[in-house]
């Protein structure tokens, strides 16, 4: 390259077909099985826990078993005779010292063991998502991560007795979780390592669970990837969907919530969230299946910098990147029109904004930035109080229903 070139940073990728894509297929396919051959199987897991359990000490004090770094030397020793190689990196020096020491220096077993566990599990998944990676650049598109997800069904206990009918809608409700958390800027594919470390994941493995009294009804219908909450899901949006055309429009979204959500709120989604129809010259904007779901995914998880970057956008009324009085006051006027018609005693608007710059406490007296509701950790409550009036409702009776929770524990 001559001096002062600019060097390339964009290499075209090989053609599908050509000799250098299938050499790059053929070595990803190789990389990929060697590495799950150097995973533990569930039997080499299995001798691991024997293994571990055989060679531990009792705590006196506590009953735990424990082992210190002299019996962890041991037991990698037999563990290495019986299994090989492969477990030796899980039996290092650096690996012992990550996990908390009593006072005789000693490590409980079963949390190293749930680390080796996690390891496992985790890298398997990295491999799976790898093998559905087309392009190989480390990203997933929706329908390879819905492909990911077909193929864990049969293996999740939760999901064994789906109905075949139902799968692909569950596929696509599912993945739709991942992207809304994993990518920020939409851009259609999630990195492998970021879903890798997302709680998403964590929920979803949720539903190995064996037994159906393990799993209570209430935290099924908080997972979202558990096969009532995709049913749910898939029914709140055919109810919705009244001319049943397979889209929403704004006076059908409406109803969502038994309809507490604003008619401002509404029209905001519509503007932020939802691209204009190619049908009718453009004009025409409806809510397809996918945005209902990101919009949904927004309003259960408004506490999470995702769900309030989604609505902050609702929020803000002029595109500014911040909220002012009059935005406030504008968005609360709605609430307010839908409290009084509910019957409701008659409140002050102003004394509502007051209150909501107390409870923020912006960096700018004057306005409310994004990075003011995410740090003042009420961000979910003020966008309810803004949007829904169930919200404003539920954050003006919040003291009785703290106590009627409490006595509901005592009473359980």
């Amino acid at each position: 390259m001559e001096a002062g070139a600019i060097p390339s940073f964009y290499k075209k990728k090989p053609e599908d077909g050509s000799i250098s894509n299938r050499v790059q297929k053929l070595a990803k396919y190789r990389f990929l099985k060697k590495q799950s051959e150097l995973l533990l199987n569930a039997d080499d897991l299995d001798a691991m826990w024997v293994c571990l359990r055989e060679n531990c000490v009792i705590d006196d004090a506590t009953g735990a078993e424990k082992m210190n770094y002299e019996d962890f030397c041991h037991i990698a020793t037999v563990c290495t005779e019986q299994i090989g190689q492969k477990c030796k990196r899980f039996f290092s020096p650096s690996n012992f010292m990550k996990f908390e020491k009593d006072d005789s220096g000693r490590i409980a077993i079963l949390p190293f063991y749930l680390y080796v566990m996690r390891t496992v599990s985790l890298t398997q998944a990295r491999i799976d998502m790898s093998e559905l990676d087309e392009d190989s650049d480390g990203f997933l598109q929706p329908h390879e991560m819905e492909a990911y997800i077909r193929g864990l069904i049969p293996n999740l206990a939760q999901l064994r007795d789906m109905p075949s009918a139902f799968v692909q809608m569950y596929c696509r409700i599912a993945a739709r979780k991942f992207f809304f958390f994993c990518d920020p800027h939409r851009r259609g594919k999630a990195c492998i390592k970021k879903v890798l470390l997302s709680n998403c994941l964590q929920e979803l493995m949720e539903l190995h669970q064996e037994s159906e009294e393990e799993v209570t009804d209430t935290e099924q219908a908080e997972n979202w990837f558990s096969l009532t909450s995709a049913q749910r899901i898939c029914d709140m949006f055919l109810a919705l969907d009244k001319d049943t055309n397979g889209t929403l429009s704004k006076q059908e979204l409406k109803e969502y919530a038994d309809g507490t959500l604003t008619d401002i709120f509404i029209e905001r989604v519509f503007d932020e969230h939802v691209r204009r129809s190619k049908v009718g010259g453009g004009n025409s904007r409806e809510m397809d299946f996918e945005s209902f779901l990101d919009f949904v995914l927004a309003l259960e998880n408004k506490d999470t910098p995702e769900g309030l970057t989604y609505l902050f956008r609702c929020l803000d009324l002029n595109g500014r990147g911040f909220l002012t009085t009059a935005d406030i006051h504008t968005l609360f006027r709605d609430v307010h029109q839908k409290w009084i018609e509910g019957g409701n005693y008659e409140l002050c608007i102003e004394d509502v904004r007051d209150e909501i710059w107390d409870m923020v406490k912006p960096a700018d007296p004057l306005r409310i930035a994004l990075t003011d509701l995410l740090s003042c950790k009420q961000g979910g409550t003020i966008a309810s109080m803004l949007i829904d009036v169930r919200g404003f409702w539920a954050h003006d009776n919040r003291e009785n229903l703290l106590q009627e929770e409490e006595e509901q524990v005592e009473e359980a």
